[in-house]
């Protein structure tokens, strides 16, 4: 438990992506966030956090940059026993906010107490790696396939595929091509980000549930208001996850609606790593899996949720996978990845160093 004197900073970065990322909520060049740190009085023990806003996901930057503030002055105002409680309610409505100002908090917490995030948010087993998907960009049939292909010889045996910009026969195509790429024992996921209609959708899971095609996972493939389209294009021979749609309804009424087999859980969009492994456990006990992804984070944020999926029992291959989509970061990535799986760190707290004064580039709070 935490009971020092705490101090909350936070600084902002820009970072832009190697190449624009096309998706059906548009197009995205750059990620700008805050880097978080706390500091203990007992030591100067530290912990990092990272809040990178996404518009459609969570509160926008300045709004995550007033809910910061807020910490600050609540943190500096509130005596030892109440520092945490009060600086979280202080960014509780906040998800961006919220999940850098936790992360902080729990990497400083497991720091103390000298064990890896993961076994602070609730595993008693070592966990070495954790499976991980290769995510296929928007490009041609000829440029998915060969990006498929490149990834299963780098070993990873999931790959998923970034579809809803063209038209559905034109992705199918797509889906169609890179399965003959990458031959029968890859599993294949295909993410639509809410971009169809019923009818299209439907289409879409006809052609993937072909056994020349074999789709796993089809991932929000309606608007996330659609949980009874959901509900509908279920037990058709493609597993439907949902994704925009669990911050829409919850998990209640997903169950309700039988609307998943699956939810991906974004840390930054929920609020935290703690309360994304709150979710987990309950969806678990739902029978629908829990999938673990970024939304394009720096390398404090990825590295928590890795820790985040090596906490989740049987966790299925997660969007864990994405520091070459940026261009920058603010410091190294202590996650290698072999031969489709993330590497998990064993050191203390998230396993991420020298963040706070590294060489990257931003504009400074």
């Amino acid at each position: 438990m935490i009971d020092a004197n705490l101090t909350l900073e936070y600084r902002r970065f820009s970072l832009p992506l190697r190449t624009p990322l096309e998706t059906a909520h548009g197009t995205i060049d750059s990620r700008e966030g805050f880097l978080v740190r706390v500091t203990s009085s007992d030591g100067g023990a530290t912990g990092v956090g990272e809040a990178t806003p996404l518009p459609g996901w969570t509160e926008s930057i300045d709004d995550c940059e007033r809910a910061l503030q807020r910490a600050v002055r609540a943190i500096e105002s509130t005596e030892d026993g109440n520092a945490v409680n009060t600086t979280i309610d202080a960014v509780d409505e906040t998800s961006a906010a919220r999940h850098g100002v936790s992360l902080a908090l729990l990497d400083l917490e497991a720091r103390r107490s000298a064990t890896p995030l993961y076994r602070q948010l609730g595993t008693d087993e070592r966990v070495a790696r954790v499976p991980v998907n290769a995510t296929i960009g928007n490009g041609s049939p000829d440029e998915a396939a060969e990006s498929a292909r490149a990834a299963v010889d780098r070993g990873f045996g999931c790959c998923k595929l970034k579809v809803g910009v063209r038209s559905v026969e034109e992705d199918v195509e797509r889906v169609r091509r890179v399965r003959e790429a990458v031959g029968p024992d890859v599993e294949l996921r295909v993410d639509a980000n809410g971009a169809w209609t019923y009818e299209e959708a439907l289409t879409a899971v006809e052609a993937f549930a072909d056994a020349a095609v074999d789709v796993d996972l089809l991932e929000q493939p309606l608007p996330a208001g659609a949980l009874e389209g959901h509900a509908e294009l279920r037990g058709r021979g493609v597993a439907i996850a949902l994704d925009e749609g669990l911050l829409e309804h919850g998990v209640d009424a997903i169950y309700e609606a039988d609307a998943a087999d699956a939810v991906v859980l974004k840390p930054m969009g929920i609020g935290g790593v703690d309360l994304a492994g709150e979710l987990a456990a309950w969806v678990r006990e739902l029978a629908i899996q829990p999938i673990v992804t970024t939304t394009i984070d720096a390398v404090v944020a990825r590295t928590g949720a890795v820790h985040l999926a090596a906490a989740i029992p049987d966790v299925p291959a997660c969007g864990l996978a994405t520091a070459d989509l940026l261009a920058e970061d603010l410091g190294r990535d202590p996650v290698p990845f072999e031969r489709g799986a993330a590497v998990v760190p064993q050191a203390k707290g998230i396993g991420v160093d020298d963040v706070w004064d590294g060489p990257w580039r931003g504009d400074e709070s």
